[in-house]
């Protein structure tokens, strides 16, 4: 879906420039934070909804993903992408946000607000992880990856864009399983081409560096749960049911380990922003 009606800019972090693109509106900043694979055109069917309610919403590339800088020597890392929310959430004087976390962009999110609970008004996850929930799996491109006995491997598969493209093939109909037919259509139209794209841009080293540390992301995770439970900071949980990996059970283990959280269910895949764009954004605007 082609948006527009949004100003263009680019945040300076440590390694490299942020692409960010703000929608006005009013109300705490609903900012937008992808996952491994892709980058923020994955919110493209769900930001007309928000701001056609007259809130304003963010929308970031992290480092080394979309058309964000891709410097070769960037170490990226989970701690870099909460830089990088901090960094925009400064450069743009934002008193306060609604970081909404999908996939592997849920640990900046919850991380931003425990480490500014007075800057965020709310967190949202949408089949996202934090910390090391019961029935927690990861698809197998990822697997691969954040496997550390495998770095060769990995290696190799990052040299031959013809391999890589028939791991991503592989792990796209694996997603695709148990979606609606309509589903799995808007998932070739839309999410194929978001992915496609982001790694013949250049997103192929920031994937890598991100999925090997996984495990360690997820044991950290788990180390500051501590805090994610004592966080007065409302949590809202939207999450596709669809989802071969991320089970219903981590959302309803996230809402478990939150002293104030809300839980829906959806109809819909891992990207339930693309699948059920209306309804998330029904769901949201009535939260907050």
């Amino acid at each position: 879906m082609a948006i527009s009606g949004f100003s263009e800019l680019r945040v300076p972090g440590d390694h490299g420039s942020i692409y960010v693109r703000d929608f006005p509106g009013r109300g705490p900043a609903f900012v937008v934070l992808h996952g491994f694979p892709d980058n923020s055109l994955i919110y493209d069917e769900l930001i007309p909804h928000l701001v056609s309610a007259g809130r304003r919403t963010v929308a970031v590339d992290f480092l080394g993903f979309g058309a964000s800088d891709k410097p070769k020597a960037a170490r990226y890392s989970f701690a870099q992408q909460l830089g990088d929310l901090e960094a925009v959430v400064e450069t743009l004087k934002l008193d306060q946000i609604i970081p909404v976390g999908h996939d592997a962009g849920g640990p900046a999110a919850v991380n931003f607000a425990l480490k500014h609970p007075d800057r965020a008004a709310a967190i949202i996850l949408m089949n996202a992880f934090y910390g090391d929930a019961p029935g927690l799996r990861v698809p197998e491109l990822i697997a691969l990856f954040s496997r550390k006995e495998l770095k060769a491997l990995q290696d190799h598969f990052l040299s031959s864009p013809q391999q890589f493209a028939w791991l991503l093939d592989f792990q796209r109909e694996r997603l695709k399983t148990i979606l609606k037919d309509t589903q799995k259509t808007r998932y070739m139209e839309v999410l194929g081409p978001i992915i496609d794209d982001n790694f013949r841009q250049g997103a192929g080293p920031a994937f890598a560096q991100m999925t090997f540390q996984l495990t360690d992301e997820i044991a950290a995770g788990t180390a500051r749960l501590i805090d994610f439970r004592n966080s007065d900071v409302p949590l809202l949980i939207i999450w596709g049911r669809a989802d071969p990996y991320l089970h219903v059970s981590v959302a309803e283990y996230l809402r478990s380990q939150a002293k104030n959280a809300a839980l829906h269910v959806l109809e819909a895949g891992h990207w339930p922003q693309i699948d059920e764009a209306a309804e998330v954004a029904r769901i949201i605007l009535g939260s907050h």
